[in-house]
């Protein structure tokens, strides 16, 4: 229940500072273990929070998810107690992904098929959309398990990127004291560009061009192109090759 709690939106915070997304695409796996075809289902593990995708029944070697999950950094306060990158707003020490895929069983534990570790790529951190398809360790050996589908963005939220400090001036003393008292400048906060938002004109033709790609993915793929349409499709055509 705890993971699916995560996977709905459990691990959020009201001040969040920006998201990673993850999207849990398919798989491509080397073998179906067992008399019948397997049910697999995916765990991604960010820091200490761990999430699920639903399960694809008889999905064997070859599953389906199109699951997206995200993964909140926290408010700034909590940042400052752990330490944090200024430069991604990370926090120190969690810049790699972990997936492990399973085999759900009915009457005994589930059985994990294949699993991989890799680090966030550079180009996400820079605001880039990515893409890519990694190897699987498992029984048969390091990387050679199948491959894992996924796509990855990430995206700061423009009230935590950081202004440069106020402007101060300097009023001198004509009281003949020695003390001179700086005041600060007031200046307008800075225009930031609105989040893309799809119209749901725009969302329903998306979809019945991917009717098997689920709504959410379409938004996250949308808004990590910042809004632009053709790059969404570009993407969402990617995903589904």
């Amino acid at each position: 229940m705890a993971l699916h709690h995560q996977l709905s939106g459990g691990q959020s915070y009201t001040n969040a500072v920006g998201r990673l997304s993850i999207t849990v695409a398919q798989a491509k796996l080397a073998k179906n273990y067992g008399m019948t075809r397997m049910d697999p289902y995916a765990r991604i593990r960010v820091g200490h929070c761990v999430y699920e995708t639903h399960t694809d029944p008889n999905g064997g070697k070859n599953p389906r998810w199109n699951k997206v999950v995200h993964w909140y950094f926290p408010p700034l306060p909590f940042l400052q107690q752990i330490n944090f990158s200024h430069s991604s707003l990370l926090p120190q020490g969690i810049n790699t992904i972990t997936l492990e895929i399973f085999d759900e069983r009915s009457f005994t534990m589930d059985e994990l098929i294949a699993w991989t570790q890799f680090q966030i790529p550079q180009q996400v951190l820079a605001g880039e959309t990515h893409e890519d398809w990694y190897p699987l360790n498992g029984k048969q050996g390091e990387g050679v398990e199948g491959m894992v589908n996924l796509v990855l963005s990430y995206l700061v939220f423009p009230a935590y990127k950081y202004p440069p400090p106020a402007p101060v001036m300097v009023v001198p003393n004509v009281g003949g004291g020695s003390i001179i008292k700086p005041l600060k400048v007031y200046t307008a906060p800075p225009v930031e560009n609105p989040m893309p938002v799809l119209s749901e004109s725009e969302l329903k033709q998306i979809e019945e061009m991917f009717p098997n790609i689920d709504k959410e993915v379409i938004k996250t793929v949308f808004e990590a192109n910042r809004g632009n349409k053709d790059g969404t499709i570009n993407s969402l055509l990617q995903m589904a090759e």
